[in-house]
Formats: C-alpha cells, sequence, structure tokens
C-alpha cells in the first residue's frame, strides 16, 4: 500500500496535566520542545492548545502566536492546527486566533456528550467559526464524535461553507460519546468514501483505545492521531515517556502495514495546503 500516512499529534489539549503525567507539555517552551520531538519522530501537524501557566486551559490569542512562531522556527514546513474546542473558551472567543492564519484549525460541527458536560456546538457558532476560516484561509479539520457530524461536514462543504479541501477526524472513545466500535468505524470510512470521495480522514482513539484506532485507521488507509492530549500512557502500567514516544508508536503501526509515513510536504499535498513561504 503506497499510500503516505498522515500522522498527527495532539501535544497538550485541555485535560492532561502534569499530575497525570509530567511529560504533558504546559508552558509554551515546553510545547514548542515536545512537538519538535515529535515532528523529528515523524508527526507532520501539530494540534494545538494553550494553557496558563497554571495548566488552566485558554483561548488566549497572544499564547497560540507564540506556540505558532516557536512550532514553524523548529518545525519547518510542519502543518500547524490550532483547536477552536469548547473546553479552552466560550463563544466566538474560541475563534480568536484564527487570525493568525493557521495552517488548519479543528472545527466541531455538532454537539454531544462529554464524561461530564455537553459539548455545545451551536449552528449560528459553527457557521461563524467556519466563515472565520474561510475568511482567514484556514482549512478544518471536522472533529466527529457522531455520525450527524460526519454528515453535516459533508454538507457543510457541498454548500462551500468550509474553506479548502475537506478532512474529517473521527473521534472515538469519549465518555458518553461515540466508543471505539469497530462496526461503526468501517461505517464512517464507508460513509465518506461513498458520499465524499474525494475527502481525506483520520481517525483517533481517546485513552487506551488510542493505540486499537491508530491501527484500525492506519490499516484502511487513513491518516491518524496520536499524542498526550488523548492519552498520556504506552500501557496500563506505563506513562508516555513524551509525545515522540507516542508518535514512534505510531510509526511501527505504519511499517507493519508498509505505509510509509508522510513527510510534511507530502501532508501539504494529500490535503491541498501550500509551503509556507
Amino acid at each position: 500500500m503506497n499510500n503516505p500516512c498522515i500522522i498527527c499529534v495532539a501535544i497538550t489539549g485541555s485535560v492532561p496535566q502534569k499530575s497525570d503525567n509530567p511529560a504533558v507539555p504546559i508552558t509554551v517552551e515546553e510545547q514548542v520542545e515536545s512537538t519538535h520531538e515529535a515532528f523529528e519522530a515523524g508527526a507532520s501537524i501539530a494540534h494545538c492548545h494553550v494553557r496558563m501557566e497554571d495548566g488552566t486551559p485558554t483561548s488566549d490569542p497572544e499564547r497560540f502566536a507564540l506556540l505558532k512562531e516557536g512550532i514553524e522556527k523548529r518545525c519547518p514546513g510542519m502543518i500547524i492546527q490550532l483547536s477552536t474546542g469548547g473546553r479552552s473558551g466560550a463563544g466566538q472567543a474560541r475563534g480568536g486566533m484564527l487570525h493568525l492564519k493557521p495552517d488548519m484549525a479543528s472545527l466541531s460541527v455538532g454537539s454531544n456528550n462529554f464524561p461530564t458536560r455537553v459539548y455545545e456546538n451551536p449552528p449560528d457558532l459553527v457557521n461563524w467559526l467556519a466563515g472565520e476560516m474561510r475568511k482567514y484561509e484556514v482549512v478544518p479539520e471536522i472533529e466527529a464524535f457522531d455520525l450527524s457530524h460526519i454528515l453535516q461536514a459533508i454538507r457543510l462543504h457541498s454548500e462551500g461553507k468550509l474553506y479548502g479541501s475537506l478532512y474529517v477526524q473521527f473521534v472515538m472513545g469519549v465518555k458518553n460519546a461515540m466508543p471505539a466500535d469497530r462496526e461503526v468505524f468501517d461505517f464512517y470510512v464507508e460513509t465518506i468514501k461513498s458520499r465524499a470521495p474525494d475527502a481525506q480522514w483520520c481517525a483517533a482513539g481517546i485513552g487506551p483505545n488510542q493505540i486499537v484506532v491508530n491501527e484500525w485507521a492506519i490499516a484502511a488507509g487513513g491518516h491518524t492521531r496520536t499524542g498526550l492530549e488523548d492519552n498520556v500512557r504506552l500501557d496500563r502500567d506505563t506513562l508516555a515517556p513524551s509525545n515522540a514516544a507516542l508518535v514512534r508508536r505510531t510509526v511501527e503501526i505504519c511499517e507493519k502495514y508498509d505505509r510509509p509515513v508522510a513527510t510534511p510536504a507530502e501532508a501539504r499535498k494529500i490535503l491541498g495546503l501550500p509551503m509556507p513561504t
């Protein structure tokens, strides 16, 4: 299978703390260093959240700007994807960093349950975020927590409301949302192939489901996401020593299935993203 696999590393997220795993990068300096290690290990997309010094999640554009600048300097050509997720802010504050013109930004197009709360993505906010991404030429990565999110993304893209090529990520294993179910995963893949054949897709598993979903995605010809945002362990008894360690584990799965790991230039070509100037 001569089909390069794009590896995305979700370096920090909004939930894991150093009390969960000391390797979780919190400060901008730690995030840049951790991203560089993951980049060297084979990751070509950095999915980024930012935190306050005490670890509290935030959507502060100034922190995003510092992180973006640091990654650009240390990781030439790496695709920078900023999060507009709801744990870091509310309402339009979630998109307050889009004027920084990252290569990509995450976009959730529907609501669903999370472990202790409802992850709210009302239509007016989704439309506003999508409009800001069009305005600043930022390609959205659709984070699909449910089948309806995939279908909604396909509809929005067909209506011209999403900038660039359609890229959908299946997120599986969040408590109270879609579990890591192989039949559902296979149906998701077939849905994309039949209804949006020109789209690219990715899959992410949460916690111990990370390595399971990584393997499903790689074996099925898709792209995949790893990183300390989603999972802080290598196994039940071993904390992951770094984001790079999780990337290296994913690279090993690619080798198992004869999938070359996409370089940043290859990933940009696959996703229709220009090389940085």
